[in-house]
């Protein structure tokens, strides 16, 4: 249980830094072109941590590249749509939609594992829904071209912490060495659409190469990694459920870095996200027998 506490908490600062990523990709999108920025960030945390843990690297097994090939193709659609997403949407919406993972992990996992999930699971998902809605229909109920974008990182990403959590339960495989060979299938695949779909260019001002720079190796790099190694010690399905937070995140840092407002109607759905959240993570019936027990 302390292990997937500890585990828990290191997704949920990894997922606040990915919350400032949205905003980071907004900014970056006004000098660079989509998949040139998904390359820059990707390729420049592969060389940071690749530098740094190079021994995890060379030592990798054949079952961690095998994996992290798996792993690095579905994270090029997620990357791919979330970037595209916010050209098209906003960056609060895109966080939220991205989000949706907390309902499609437990339901690919049911298609896949035959794997039941939680009954409070339901309610989670529920209320997860319902903030969902809040936060990006309209007055039409129709959501915006970026908000469907959007829907494919989120399925996609439900296929990476699936493949990730069987990768990292193999005893063949590193965590570590998984982590940092995700950002190289990634980079490279990148690279290859921009060269033939884009005309690639570095960033253009001080302020884009920040941006730019903290995208790779903290967004990218160093968050991938905490996943990649954190991730033995929890579920996909509560992974999934922490990750529920980074919409919150992002309409808090697109609040005050890019004057973003989402509405009194998007707060309450991030409030009912935050709560489904909460519903999962904590045992209410522990809790009630504990005070029960201190009472009598």
């Amino acid at each position: 249980m302390e292990h997937q506490r500890r585990a828990d908490l290191m997704l949920l600062l990894a997922t606040s830094f990915w919350g400032i990523s949205n905003c980071l990709t907004a900014i970056c999108l006004r000098d660079m072109q989509p998949l040139t920025l998904n390359a820059f960030r990707f390729l420049t945390a592969f060389i940071v941590l690749g530098l740094v843990f190079h021994k995890n690297v060379f030592h990798a097994s054949r079952e961690t590249v095998k994996y992290s090939i798996v792993v690095g193709l579905s994270l090029v659609v997620v990357y791919t749509s979330v970037t595209y997403g916010v050209i098209y949407t906003s960056v609060s919406n895109a966080g939220f939609i991205c989000a949706l993972s907390v309902v499609t992990t437990p339901i690919l996992e049911f298609i896949v594992y035959r794997k039941k999930p939680e009954k409070k699971f339901g309610v989670s998902m529920i209320l997860c829904l319902i903030g969902l809605a809040l936060m990006t229909l309209n007055e039409t109920l129709k959501p915006a071209f970026g908000d469907i974008i959007c829907l494919f990182a989120a399925v996609f990403y439900s296929v990476d912490l699936m493949v990730t959590e069987k990768a990292v339960a193999n005893e063949k495989v590193d965590p570590l060495a998984l982590g940092v060979c995700d950002l190289a299938v990634v980079g490279v695949v990148m690279l290859m659409l921009s060269v033939f779909l884009e005309t690639p260019a570095l960033p253009g001002t001080a302020k884009v190469w920040a941006a730019a720079l903290f995208l790779g190796i903290v967004c990218s790099g160093v968050c991938l990694v905490i996943q990649s190694v954190y991730q033995k010690h929890t579920t996909a399905s509560r992974a999934s459920l922490i990750f529920t937070l980074e919409p919150v995140f992002s309409a808090i840092f697109a609040y005050f870095l890019l004057n973003e407002r989402i509405g009194i109607k998007g707060y309450i759905g991030a409030a009912l996200m935050l709560t489904s959240l909460v519903l999962v993570e904590v045992d209410v019936g522990a809790l009630f027998k504990r005070n029960k027990k201190k009472a009598d």
